[in-house]
């Protein structure tokens, strides 16, 4: 049985009070809250397994490498990559993107090439292109989604030429919750000789990702979104694209051989971690995607469909309260608007009540615009989320409504 009151205690940031009142975080999808086995696993290579990897032939060096690259092995399971070579760690799915655009990018990508993407992007997945199609001569194309941000297959396969040689994609959007059908979208781009990257980061945390079975040749996501620690990404690669990219980063430990005048690199996945990498952090994701896997995907799964039933049901019966998320395949993001008061005035009364929310574009200006909006509220859930926490959130809407 999925018991979400005791889960709720392995997390300690929900024994503190907010402004006096219950800690009601609906903020999960800019950053989710961090387990204590996540917590206890850093202070633990803090304190008795510290020293730089790689480099150490002593005790602490070698326990602290064995930490790193097991962390490898977790995530490798974790998205059902082939090679344990094919996970490159990185500070976050941002500079997972970037390293794609500039290395894939730089080296495939020429005048008259066509990069496909859909308006539902965030910034990370949609600047970098930007910036290699300036680079390359490549045309950033742009892909249209129905007004409530749903897939529309006629639309993608419109735009989906023999031109196009990367079509990049979120699974799921940080604006609506909307889940994409991802399998399809890589199975049509393959048919027309392109390469797929998957923007994961939401996905990661809410459904099982399995990339030998999406076929996807790139897919990338944050640790921190996930449970785990800040500053440390995954990239995953098709072994053979990954083989054949140059460096994104120079510098060391991604070397085979340096000389004066010459420098040849290692293979992947040292190739794209230059320096010091974030070791003790990504034994902190390893950790937390043990606790996530321990809780079981269909468990969270179930558990996050019937909160999005009862955020759904609130909003039919909350006057003046308009849900914009509202998709045929929804996870647990709800972007809205209250009456016309401005979001940043509504999420400043709700955090006075201790609920925690985002305002703003969300890092997709382009795509909320497109919404029609300057900007918007959301509110998110995660694994740990309570039916409480969602009654906490309309209870404080009316407080809101009273005000303006």
């Amino acid at each position: 049985m999925y018991d979400v009151s005791n889960i709720r205690k392995d997390f300690p940031i929900f024994s503190e009070k907010i402004n006096g009142k219950k800690n009601t975080y609906l903020d999960t999808a800019a950053s989710a809250q961090k387990p204590q086995c996540v917590i206890d696993k850093m202070c633990e290579i803090y304190k008795k397994a510290y020293a730089n990897v790689h480099r150490g032939d002593y005790a602490l060096s070698q326990s602290a490498t064995s930490e790193f690259e097991n962390a490898r092995r977790v995530l490798q399971n974790f998205v059902g990559a082939k090679d344990v070579r094919e996970i490159v760690f990185t500070r976050n799915a941002t500079e997972s993107i970037n390293l794609v655009a500039s290395s894939w990018g730089q080296k495939n990508l020429k005048t008259g090439d066509e990069i496909l993407i859909s308006e539902a992007e965030h910034h990370a997945n949609l600047i970098p292109w930007q910036i290699a199609a300036e680079k390359t001569g490549a045309v950033l194309k742009i892909f249209k989604l129905k007004d409530n941000g749903d897939f529309v297959p006629e639309e993608f396969e419109k735009c989906l030429s023999s031109r196009v040689k990367l079509v990049s994609m979120t699974g799921m959007s940080n604006v609506l919750g909307t889940i994409y059908p991802i399998k399809e979208i890589i199975s049509a781009a393959h048919k027309k000789g392109a390469v797929v990257l998957i923007d994961a980061c939401q996905l990661a945390a809410h459904k099982q990702i399995d990339v030998q079975s999406l076929d996807c040749d790139f897919l990338a996501f944050s640790g921190h979104k996930l449970y785990g620690p800040t500053g440390i990404g995954v990239l995953y690669g098709k072994t053979e694209i990954l083989k054949d990219m140059p460096p994104y980063q120079t510098g060391g430990d991604m070397v085979d051989r340096v000389t004066y005048q010459k420098t040849t690199f290692a293979e992947p996945p040292a190739r794209f971690e230059a320096g010091t990498p974030a070791f003790v952090e990504a034994a902190g994701l390893a950790s937390a995607v043990e606790y996530v896997l321990k809780l079981g995907f269909e468990n969270i799964e179930q558990h996050e469909q019937n909160l999005v039933d009862y955020f759904s049901a609130h909003a039919k019966h909350t006057k003046g309260f308009k849900l914009l998320s509202q998709s045929g395949n929804q996870g647990g993001i709800f972007a809205f608007e209250l009456n016309g008061v401005h979001p940043q005035d509504l999420a400043f009364v709700l955090a006075h009540e201790g609920v925690s929310i985002r305002v703003g574009h969300h890092c997709a200006e382009p795509f909320v615009n497109r919404l029609g909006y300057a900007s918007l509220a959301r509110a998110s859930i995660g694994l740990y989320s309570l039916a409480e926490d969602i009654d906490a959130f309309f209870q404080a809407l009316e407080k809101v409504r009273r005000f303006f």
